[in-house]
């Protein structure tokens, strides 16, 4: 089992550099002990970055989660037992947390405007997307939508990770708004993502601390994805 060093709290999302020692060294990949590194999922891709150990040093391409934690390796591997150093490529990291955070303004705000649940989402570092079912946004309802997102936005309002059970959960919040009558009845115990004053929600991802981090949302444009059904595609800055 891999500690992931994000999960505990908000500031562990900042993590850039790490020590850490190879538990399992395989044809293409090592696992890690304890990693900063995030493993693709939840519509938001892997971290990349390099390992070094004994003045060597190689490329982790890819991160994945399947069961364990794998470090996909592009080059010379550190054997079992090594003791090793992670840096995160922090450029691509910093513009995940941004936008997986905006991903969670719209989301909300299209909720809170339209009663449209979030179906699906896809982050990356220069734009990202959400669909939203049911809706059939106008022109208006867009332009509406950015501005209230870009409200909350300069409210720099503090963002906060921790872990809940899911009774007390469920006592609090729209169970619908934050998807979380979708989770396995078996998932008992929960990690929050909370925009204070504005959102609640179970997550996995990363995230700034503050929502002023976030330069401005621009929604660049909406798609159909079937009967009422619509993608929103957007930008930061």
């Amino acid at each position: 089992m891999t500690e992931l060093l994000y999960m505990k709290n908000i500031e562990g999302n900042y993590i850039r550099e790490f020590d850490a020692t190879v538990v399992k060294s395989g044809d293409d990949y090592v696992v890690l002990d304890r990693s900063a590194f995030y493993p693709e999922g939840g519509g938001q891709p892997s971290d990349t970055g390099i390992i070094e150990w004994q003045g060597r040093k190689t490329d982790v391409v890819k991160v994945t989660k399947k069961g364990i934690i794998k470090h996909i390796i592009s080059g010379e591997k550190p054997a079992e037992g090594e003791e090793v150093h992670g840096v995160i490529n922090w450029d691509m990291r910093y513009a995940h947390m941004k936008m997986h955070t905006a991903q969670h303004i719209i989301s909300g705000v299209v909720y809170d405007m339209y009663r449209a649940r979030t179906v699906g989402n896809q982050i990356h570092a220069e734009y990202s997307r959400v669909d939203f079912h049911p809706v059939n946004f106008s022109a208006d309802d867009l332009r509406k939508i950015e501005e209230r997102c870009n409200d909350i936005i300069r409210k720099r309002a503090p963002v906060r990770i921790y872990e809940e059970s899911r009774s007390s959960l469920e006592q609090r919040v729209n169970e619908e708004r934050c998807n979380l009558d979708l989770l396995p009845r078996s998932i008992t115990t929960l990690r929050i993502v909370e925009i204070e004053g504005f959102d609640v929600c179970p997550c996995a991802g990363t995230h700034v601390r503050n929502t002023g981090e976030i330069p401005p949302i621009t929604i660049l444009k909406k798609e159909g994805k079937g009967k009422e059904r619509e993608r929103i595609v957007y930008k930061l800055g």
